[in-house]
Order: structure tokens, then sequence, then C-alpha cells
């Protein structure tokens, strides 16, 4: 027998005629395809698409998202996007995120740590290191453009080494701690970009600075950029041979180089509590100036200098001792040195501070009147009642 004309044969996708399409629900459905055009937003590899998916359709299925509102359904796509990024070691913000979706970040955090729990999910914590590289691979000045001057070109490799020591340093001295990183990040690649050209790039503001890089400026970015440079500045005092010139916050900048050489032998110099100081001072020549005494206790990222010993400090200040003229103060975390004020409760007036003889009485006070036996046994009989 003849085959029939092949003409009245259509093309049939192998989704259509299996019905695999028909087993999904449209919610399932539109958050897949949400979660696939985020991960091609984001130039992710396709494993972690597959992942992401994969913890998508879990998580749809268990019991504790089925009633959730459809705006956190919508913004479970990209916590499963998030939690696959840092399992697989690729650095991305939960900020950054929340923009591509339009997001509240606390919902969004909601949304991940429920999402966490059920699934029982491993994230490991973002390196501080991956992030900076990352976030400097989306500036503009590492190559010749037209709206990018050649004076304000510079090396990547140059940018990232100095940004990662400048990053550090901000660890160290506690400016990282409760922070969020991007705005820390962004200060950072502005002063290691000003410092490796300072002649022609010490009068571009920091707003032009992330207008010319293509990068949006954090709002918090220029009050991270204050406390960085008032770090810089209290370890080029500690300088010789900066002391005879009149160093100040742009001027600074010249010589973070030198600066960040001697990290660790300056910060421990600049903020060493006051009595330490003066009991270096009067027995000299037991060490050299690199070399701490045994008393001074050491540097890294984890114990900033002098943090516990200025705190006892400041709760017991020794009479007599003149303030100095630096203003130095311990180092401490920001939250310490400029604590949040806290609102003040307006002066009770006359006539609220009036007794009435309406007050309530304390079981304290109460028990200050039973002093007799008598009166304490027909208390304990009432109580037992």
């Amino acid at each position: 027998t003849a085959w029939p004309d092949t003409d009245c044969f259509s093309e049939v996708a192998y989704s259509q005629s299996t019905g695999q399409k028909e087993q999904l629900s449209r919610c399932l459905q539109r958050g897949i395809r949400r979660v696939q055009d985020l991960c091609k937003v984001l130039q992710l590899p396709t494993v972690f698409e597959e992942t992401a998916v994969s913890y998508f359709q879990r998580a749809l299925q268990h019991p504790s998202f089925h009633l959730v509102s459809l705006e956190k359904k919508e913004l479970l796509g990209g916590c499963c996007v998030f939690v696959t990024c840092r399992q697989h070691n690729w650095p991305l913000t939960m900020g950054t995120i929340c923009s591509l979706l339009y997001a509240k970040q606390e919902l969004f955090a909601g949304v991940f740590l429920s999402l966490q729990k059920e699934l029982e999910l491993s994230v490991p914590a973002l390196s501080l290191a991956d992030l900076v590289k990352t976030h400097l691979n989306g500036f503009w000045l590492f190559q010749h453009a037209a709206d990018v001057p050649a004076q304000f070109v510079e090396d990547k490799e140059k940018m990232v080494t100095r940004t990662m020591q400048i990053v550090e340093l901000a660890s160290e001295t506690w400016l990282v701690t409760g922070r969020h990183p991007i705005p820390i990040v962004t200060a950072a690649a502005f002063l290691s970009w000003q410092s490796l050209r300072p002649a022609a790039r010490l009068s571009c503001p920091l707003a032009r600075f992330c207008k010319l890089a293509a990068v949006d400026l954090p709002p918090p970015a220029h009050l991270r950029l204050k406390e960085l440079l008032e770090i810089l500045l209290r370890m080029a005092s500690q300088l010789a041979w900066l002391r005879v010139f009149n160093v100040d916050k742009k001027t600074v900048v010249k010589h973070i180089g030198d600066l960040l050489q001697h990290r660790i032998f300056l910060l421990k110099k600049a903020f060493r509590p006051e009595d330490e100081e003066e009991q270096h001072d009067a027995a000299p020549g037991e060490g050299s100036p690199g070399e701490g005494s045994p008393g001074e206790g050491s540097l890294d990222k984890d114990s900033p200098p002098a943090a516990g010993r200025a705190a006892q400090e400041k709760g017991c200040p020794s009479e007599g001792k003149r303030p100095r003229e630096d203003g130095r103060r311990p180092l401490l975390p920001p939250c310490l040195i400029n604590p949040r004020k806290r609102l003040r409760t307006a002066a009770p007036s006359a006539s609220d501070s009036a007794v009435t003889g309406d007050e309530p009485i304390s079981d304290s006070e109460i028990e200050q009147y039973l002093r007799g036996p008598e009166e304490i046994q027909a208390f304990r009989k009432a109580k037992a009642w």
C-alpha cells in the first residue's frame, strides 16, 4: 500500500503530544519561566538554571507555600536563584535580586528564610573577595570608550588589588560590621582609583566616578567614604615623613599606597590606648617599632586592636588626664562610637506628679506593711482561700 500524501501531516511538539505541559499548573509554568528569564538576565550557566528550577518545583510542592500570597510566590523564584548562586560560590547580593524583581528587601528576606528552613538548604556565606571582583567587573573604566576620558581609564588588575586592600582595612577597623557590602566596595573602589593616578583624578567627585563607571551610587557610599578617609588620616598622622605636610582628606589619597604597606603597624600605633602609649614611651628600647609588646595583643580581621581595653577605659576614665589634641578615640564599631539617640520623654507636670491615692500598689510594697504575726497569718489564710 502506498503512503498517504505527507502534506496532510502537521508538526506536533513533543510536549503537546505527551501532555507534558498539561501536568504543570499555570502558576508553576509562570514561575519556571520567571526563573529562567532571571538566570538569562544574570548570565548564569545552564547548571545554575536547572538547579534553581528544581528548587522552585520543590518549593511549590511543599505545603508551607501552598497558601502564600501571589507576591511571595513571585519572589520564591528569585530566592531559588539566589540560593543556587550562593551554593555555587557565585557572588550575588540580595539587593541585586530585589532590584530586578522590584521587591522590598524585608519581604524577600522573609521568603528566603522560609525557603531555607522548609527545604533544609545549606546556604554558605558570601565571600567579600569574590564580591569585590564581581562588582568591579561591571565598571566601564577598564576599557577605552567615548564617554570615558583617557586619563580616567585604569588597569583592572591594579584596581582590584588596591580595592581589596582597602576593603580589608575597612574590615579590620569595624567598618564592614553590620553594613551592606556594596556601598563599602564602591567607596573603596573610588579611593583605589584615585590613589593610582592622583594628579589627574583628585578633582573627580564620587558621583561623577560612578557615572563614568556606569554603576549606581548607593546612598550610604558617601558616609562609608567619609569613614574610610578618617581612618586613613589617623594612620597618616603616625608616619614621620607625613607630619611635615598638611595632610587632609584630599591629599591623604596620594599616600594610600604607603599607608596600606604599613597597615598593621599604623593601626596599632594610631588606635593604641593612652595609658599603653605612655608606658611604651616611658620604657624605650623594649622592642622594635614594628613589633608589638606582649601586652598589646594581635591585630587580625576578627579582633581589631585595643577594642576591649578601650571599652574598659571608656567606662573608667582616669582623672587628671588632659584630652589629646588630635581627639584620639578607641577602635570600636561605629554603633558604639555614634549610638542612636534615644527619644527624650517629656518631663512630668505638677498635676501628674501629685499623689491622688489611686496609684497601683506593687506586691513588694504590700509586703512591707505585713509586719505583725497576726497580719501574716491572716494573709496566709486569705491567700489559701
